[in-house]
């Protein structure tokens, strides 16, 4: 997909299972350059468009996240995350877990992974 970056890795961007897209770690890199932006803000903004383009092309979206997972690099960036977050997800409340985690890859802020439900799928 070429609005998110693709895997560096041996997994996939996502996983469909049991009605639900599973989206793996999304760091805030910038297709196609793969440029991570500065500062926390855009690079929440970067990781949650990459996340979005590949629930999109699962056939799901923002609104339909369950849960949400950040890692960030300091726990001082916690206020910040909360407040862009929530910007981007206005009211919906997915179940969400913040934790600092130390360096991240490529000297990245933030990585996000997501399971969200997919439209189509009926019980």
């Amino acid at each position: 997909m070429p609005h998110a970056p693709a895997p560096a890795g041996h997994y996939s961007q996502a996983t469909l299972a049991a009605g639900l897209v599973f989206v793996s770690g999304q760091l805030p890199l910038r297709p196609p350059s793969m440029e991570i932006p500065e500062g926390i803000e855009a690079q929440l903004i970067q990781a949650m468009k990459n996340v979005e383009h590949i629930l999109l092309a699962a056939g799901s979206s923002l609104a339909k996240l369950v849960s949400v997972q950040l890692f960030i690099a300091d726990v001082s960036l916690w206020p910040e995350v909360n407040r862009v977050y929530a910007q981007i997800m206005r009211s919906s409340k997915p179940a969400r877990t913040i934790v600092p985690v130390g360096a991240l890859h490529y000297g990245a802020l933030i990585e996000i992974n997501a399971i969200a439900e997919v439209a189509d799928h009926l019980d």
